[in-house]
Parts: structure tokens; C-alpha cells; sequence
């Protein structure tokens, strides 16, 4: 992407970037209206697991955010059409309030593990039996494998470790759909009709985020909100495009440079 008109699309993270929990960032809907005044595609892509599509939409728009459904593009639908590609039963370790957006999907006798952020069923009894069923040979599906991710209370332990610990004790290597994964920017992208080196994506992982996006030809802004800490900027090679203090100063650099 070189000058102003190369950028077609703007990728945004949700949780961490535009808000935390119920809490919107500050001057985030502002930000956003801004944007999408501008010649630029937007989309919005996250991990998220905890909530359906439909609620995580209610929710954004009770922060008075301006979004579409068919705008926001989660792991939890990447992991759902995998499941279907591959005619798959799933055990889901997904939130009973994720489970919505794997309505339909056969999921008596399963053959195969997919695992997101389950705080309510990250026990001993459900993990044992996810660990059988891959030992036996089912896939192990990781909706995403975030380390950690930001609540109103403080840092959070995401799936990522329950994750691992599966791959740990089972000896084997599961399928991470969600970001930072190649396919799930580029798919994005496809629907859009636009290259990587077309696109931006600004979020407050530098590494699911930013270097993600990097790794699949998009240039990355990081925002030092949510679950941004002093120094994350190195834990990725190359670091950043850019590191800006929040979403708001991230659209005011796009505007003022790019576009």
C-alpha cells in the first residue's frame, strides 16, 4: 500500500479497541463516523467468543456504535464453517451465549473439539472429556488461541491456555481458525475484492492483531487500549506500522496520511 490511494479497506478489532466490555473507548462512535465519511471499505473482525454474533451487535449498539451484522466477521463463524466444510459433529466449548451461531450443526456423538473462551465450562469433567476425544483422533478446532484478553476488572486468561493444554496432554496440534491466522484476514479481504496491500487493520493485540495482519501483507496499528502493555510493540517482527494511543488518533492518522 503506498500513498493515499491505495487504501480500500480498514480492518478494526472490537473488544479492546472500540470498547471493553460495556464500556465504549472514548470517542470511539465519533471515530468511527469519521471513517466512514471516507472512500474506505470498513469491516469489523474479532475473536470474541463469549456471544453470539446477534448479541455482540446488541451490544455495540447500545454504545450507540453504527454497525451491521453482515459488517462484523467473528472466528466463531470461520470455526463454524470448518466444522461444515469438514461434516463434522462438534463438542463446543463455547459460552452458552456463543452457541446461537452453531445452531443446526449436528453435534450428537462428536468427532471432533472446538474450543473457544468457555469460562463456565472450563472444568475438569468437560476438559477430560475434550481430551479423550482427541486422543482418540477427533481434531482439536481452536476458535482462536489468545493468551489473555482485557475485562472492566483487569486482564482475563483467554482460551489459548485451555488450548494448549490439550495440545499438551494429548500430543496433538490443533487448528487455529481465528486471527492471527493468514485465512481469516485474507477471507475478509476476498469478500471485499481487495488485496492486503489495499488494507489496514488497527487492533490492541500486537500479536493476533497486528502481527497477523502484517504476516498477511496488511499493515498494522496498534492502540494502546484494552489489553495493551507498555512494550508489546517488540513482541512482534516487524514491529508495527504504527502505534497510536487509541482508535480515535489511529482514524486521525488514516484521514490526515492515508486517505
Amino acid at each position: 500500500m503506498s500513498g493515499r490511494r491505495g487504501l480500500r479497506a480498514v480492518l478494526v478489532d472490537l473488544s479492546g479497541t472500540l470498547h471493553i466490555e460495556n464500556t465504549a473507548v472514548a470517542g470511539a462512535q465519533e471515530a468511527l463516523s469519521r471513517l466512514r465519511q471516507a472512500a474506505v471499505a470498513v469491516r469489523f473482525v474479532t475473536n470474541t467468543t463469549k456471544e453470539c454474533k446477534r448479541n455482540l451487535l446488541e451490544r455495540l449498539r447500545r454504545l450507540n456504535f453504527d454497525l451491521q451484522e453482515e459488517e462484523i466477521f467473528t472466528s466463531l463463524s470461520a470455526a463454524r464453517r470448518l466444522v461444515e466444510q469438514n461434516h463434522q459433529r462438534p463438542l463446543l466449548l463455547v459460552e452458552d451465549s456463543a452457541l446461537e451461531d452453531f445452531a443446526g450443526l449436528d453435534t450428537s456423538n462428536p468427532n471432533t473439539v472446538v474450543v473457544g473462551l468457555a469460562p463456565q465450562h472450563f472444568n475438569y469433567q468437560t476438559l477430560n472429556t475434550a481430551f479423550r476425544l482427541v486422543l482418540e483422533g477427533a481434531p482439536l478446532v481452536a476458535v482462536h488461541k489468545a493468551r489473555y484478553y482485557q475485562r472492566e476488572d483487569g486482564l482475563a486468561l483467554g482460551p489459548g491456555p485451555f488450548v494448549t493444554a490439550l495440545e499438551y496432554a494429548s500430543g496433538r496440534s490443533a487448528v487455529v481458525v481465528g486471527k492471527p491466522q493468514e485465512t481469516f484476514f485474507t477471507q475478509v479481504l476476498s469478500e471485499l475484492g481487495c488485496s492486503p496491500g489495499e488494507a489496514v487493520m488497527i487492533g490492541d493485540d500486537a500479536r493476533d492483531d497486528v502481527g497477523g495482519a502484517q504476516n498477511a501483507g496488511m499493515r498494522g496499528i496498534l492502540v494502546r487500549t484494552g489489553k495493551y502493555r507498555v512494550g508489546d510493540e517488540s513482541k512482534i517482527s516487524p514491529g508495527p506500522y504504527l502505534t497510536c494511543d487509541s482508535f480515535p488518533d489511529a482514524v486521525d492518522h488514516l484521514l490526515k496520511d492515508l486517505l
